[in-house]
């Protein structure tokens, strides 16, 4: 009787165990579908959904880097503040002398289709010149690497995404995606971004040209979290086919201050710090 009751145990035991390895299996290939379920827009949505606050405060520091080594110094102080899904920044250069005053002010609109709003303002002339949709596109902000669209945000649709593999790199593990512009005007013909799954940051981003030549070089460093947000302190783009660097360092950052709505505006933007 004894030996019956110890075999039927035993028996129930294997079924216990079998049935766990069938549920552990269906975890894993569970797992597995949702992520190649994932898609390039996917990501791309996530990254531009990472949290960052309602407002933002930093200052730059630029370094422009002559292929022959010589470099330009620029401090720029910056404010951002969300309205709804739009963004309005505004940035003041406080040195060197020659660029002291020079602000540039930008409305991000959330929706495809209506353009950005972007204003230069440049004292010495005194004058304030609107940047439209072509020349944000091609033209480079104040002699750096960055076109004056980078200085935005594209809406998730102005390209289209592919997810086109995982892979780590620098030793975090990211997604590979693929952005192709759908306005044919950009200055790139398509850019490869490596996603940080830890953080939602471009660890490494790759832009080619018309003809599908590497161009430029976006790579991110330091990031760390400032006030419980995922903060970028220092970035590079560099023109790989010029061999000119623009390198970005990040300094007292600040998250949810609170900013004056009227500081986004053209009036203010003319009148200076």
């Amino acid at each position: 009787m004894v030996d019956k009751e110890v075999k039927e145990v035993k028996e129930v035991k294997k079924v216990m165990i079998k049935k766990m390895f069938v549920l552990a299996a269906c975890l894993m290939a569970a797992g597995q579908m949702g992520a190649q379920q994932l898609t390039g827009r996917d990501v791309i949505q996530k990254v531009k959904d990472r949290p960052d606050g309602d407002t933002r405060y930093g200052e730059l520091e630029l370094t422009l880097i002559k292929k022959n080594g010589n470099t330009r110094q620029r401090k720029v102080t910056s404010w951002a503040m969300d309205e709804g899904k739009d963004t309005k920044k505004m940035m003041f250069f406080t040195y060197p002398g020659d660029v002291k005053g020079t602000g540039f002010l930008t409305w991000d609109y959330d929706q495809i289709g209506k353009e950005d709003a972007k204003w230069l303002y440049m004292p010495a002339m005194k004058k304030t010149r609107r940047i439209s949709g072509s020349s944000s596109k091609t033209d480079y902000f104040m002699g750096t690497d960055f076109t004056y669209d980078d200085m935005g945000q594209r809406h998730v649709d102005e390209d289209t995404h592919k997810l086109l593999r995982e892979e780590t790199k620098n030793g975090h593990k990211c997604w590979v995606v693929e952005s192709v512009p759908v306005d044919k005007h950009e200055i790139y013909s398509r850019k490869v971004s490596w996603i940080r799954q830890d953080c939602l940051i471009a660890d490494h981003v790759e832009y080619y040209d018309k003809l599908d030549k590497l161009h430029r070089v976006l790579s991110t460093h330091d990031i760390k979290k400032i006030q419980g947000f995922w903060t970028i302190l220092k970035m590079e783009m560099k023109n790989v086919q010029t061999e000119h660097c623009t390198v970005i360092e990040v300094k007292n950052t600040q998250y949810d201050l609170k900013i004056d709505k009227t500081l986004f505006t053209v009036a203010k933007l003319e009148k200076g710090l």
